[in-house]
């Protein structure tokens, strides 16, 4: 078994070799294990909870999802037809009530209109005490998104592999939900580009305390955001989708046999020196 240490150093000496991206560290990593340490306080809530203290359910080919997220898009798979889903607001009160009785353990989805459900789900992903996106890769994920078509693809795929397991696994989830949505665009008016662009700021907000950024620079950086969120081409699906880090699991874990390979020249390299 490899040492995680090793593969992410594999992973970042390649990325700045080869694509000269640099990875920030440390400050996102912190902030991880703070809100963990705390997630123990946290009982019967969903919204603002980490990720490691909420409620989950085991989905087959994703392994631990959110519950509330499971049942968020079981509820609109139903539904995917409406017009301007994720796009039109819910109704604020009704969004309020709704949220209220989730963080006390009643249901509610069920009956629930579907731009209400959407909008709470949006409304999870922001309230995340960090962002699904880790803080410390935006950065660089934005300047793979400036390379070219072929380098861009390699550059996010590396930095997708930086990306914690359970993150992997409910992008993986989410997006194959999206996907559902969008192949019913002419009914719904949501197509990849619309929903890329709607999910860019919920997925990347920086983390309360970050300096906030200018409204120029964020309208900037969710432009660049809804374009990286449009990459890849999953033969297993046969389309584009919307966002590059649904690394499909097999690709994932062929990516990391790629970087034992370079992990083996360091260590020779090291044993010369």
């Amino acid at each position: 078994m490899w040492d995680q240490r090793l593969v992410r150093l594999a992973l970042l000496q390649q990325l700045r070799a080869v694509y000269g991206i640099k990875v920030k560290g440390g400050r996102g990593q912190c902030d991880r294990r703070r809100h963990e340490a705390a997630a123990t306080e946290i009982v019967g809530k969903i919204f603002g909870v980490p990720f490691n203290a909420l409620p989950h359910s085991v989905v087959p080919e994703y392994g631990h999802i959110p519950s509330f997220l499971v049942d968020a898009c079981t509820s609109l798979e139903e539904h995917i037809h409406t017009e301007g889903l994720f796009r039109k607001s819910g109704s604020v009160i009704r969004l309020k009530a709704l949220k209220n009785k989730l963080d006390h353990g009643e249901s509610g989805l069920s009956s629930a209109p579907p731009c209400d459900i959407a909008g709470l789900i949006k409304q999870f992903f922001r309230e995340l005490p960090e962002p699904l996106l880790p803080v410390d890769l935006h950065e660089a994920l934005f300047k793979a998104q400036q390379l070219g078509t072929e380098e861009k693809k390699k550059a996010t795929l590396l930095l997708s592999c930086l990306m914690p397991d359970h993150t992997i696994n409910l992008l993986r989830y989410f997006f194959n939900f999206l996907r559902n949505v969008s192949l019913r665009s002419s009914e719904n008016k949501m197509d990849s580009s619309n929903l890329a662009v709607i999910f860019a700021p919920n997925l990347l907000q920086t983390s309360e305390g970050h300096e906030k950024m200018s409204a120029n620079t964020e309208k900037k950086l969710r432009l660049q955001a809804a374009g990286m969120f449009q990459i890849l081409f999953w033969k297993r699906y046969q389309l584009c989708w919307v966002l590059m880090v649904s690394v499909l699991l097999h690709h994932w874990k062929a990516l990391k046999k790629v970087n034992m390979k370079l992990l083996v020249t360091i260590r020779e390299s090291e044993d010369k020196v």
